[in-house]
């Protein structure tokens, strides 16, 4: 085994869960303000329609990319999961239940 291709290739790994993290950390910034803006709107805080829409969507992509779709999705359920609890939290703080 060459040590030294594992080991750039461990770092280059380390380096996108960066990535990865960060553009959670940014998308969640963004979905937080969508759960306020709802929340003051008195919108619920899911929206099948939209992520039955984006499921199709990340489909697509994940084919293109030779990616497993229900991999994608799975991926994609729980962050829009962690994203509907946030607006329901918030939707709480804003005396508004509605789910």
């Amino acid at each position: 085994m060459n040590t030294d291709i594992l080991r750039e290739q461990r770092v280059r790994i380390d380096e996108l869960d960066e990535q990865l993290i960060c553009l959670l950390a940014e998308r969640f910034e963004i979905t937080k303000t969508v759960g306020e803006l709802k929340a003051k709107a008195g919108l619920p805080a899911a929206d099948p329609k939209r992520e039955k829409e984006q499921i199709a969507r990340l489909h697509e992509i994940a084919r293109r990319e030779g990616m497993d779709p229900v991999f994608g999705e799975k991926v994609f359920r729980l962050i829009v999961d962690e994203v509907i609890r946030h607006h329901l939290q918030t939707a709480d703080e804003h005396g508004d239940l509605r789910g």
